[in-house]
């Protein structure tokens, strides 16, 4: 009797030992450099766009593997191709241990034709994914993911301005976290590779 109450108790110790250490695990800070982590996980507003082949994209594509959203137009001449440089540079240690996919949104969806997204990401990297639709799904969509942008002038010479940031959604479509770039005066937002990508595997180790 007394040698089963011991066992008993031991397992009850042991469980409730590892209850913790998987709490702390999920909860226990992080070090990241150029990442906020959103304090409360909620799913990304419902949406539906078209990528570069002309299918349907909308929250059924964000199951299953992490997403990485960065908003732009293809005609953009100094972020856009900043940020898909240096995430074309970081894709291959983003996707080496998890599903992982990059959609790059174009909030120009008058001037950026399918074929026109195809060839743009395939520049960078044939497997990103470009997606575009009407502005109202793509305005509630980007202020859901933390994102901003605004179309300014009239006619067909306006111009877009828009933020740098990238927002991370967990295989759930749950929105993780916010990649900031470093602004300085006079220089375009960058997002250093090391310390985003070192940001990205740290949440997706926790959250995996």
């Amino acid at each position: 009797m007394k040698k089963s109450l011991l066992i008993a108790f031991a397992f009850v110790i042991f469980a409730s030992f590892g209850g913790y250490a998987s709490y702390y695990y999920q909860h226990r800070p992080l070090h990241l450099l150029t990442t906020a982590e959103y304090p409360n996980k909620t799913p990304v507003i419902p949406f539906k766009l078209t990528d570069q082949y002309g299918h349907k994209f909308d929250n059924s594509n964000l199951k299953g593997k992490w997403t990485l959203f960065f908003v732009g137009y293809t005609s953009c001449p100094d972020i856009c191709p900043t940020a898909m440089t240096k995430l074309a540079a970081a894709y291959p240690k983003l996707i080496k241990d998890n599903p992982f996919q990059v959609v790059f949104i174009s909030v120009d969806p008058n001037r950026d034709t399918p074929d026109k997204l195809k060839q743009y990401t395939s520049f960078f990297n044939k497997k990103f994914i470009a997606v575009t639709g009407e502005q109202k799904q793509l305005l509630p969509l980007t202020r859901n993911l933390g994102m901003a942008y605004s179309l300014i002038g009239e006619g067909k010479n306006y111009q877009i301005t828009h933020s740098a940031t990238m927002t991370l959604v967990s295989p759930q479509g749950e929105k993780i976290a916010i990649v900031k770039p470093q602004i300085a005066p006079g220089k375009v937002p960058q997002i250093k590779n090391k310390e985003m990508v070192a940001d990205v595997e740290q949440l997706m180790s926790r959250y995996s």
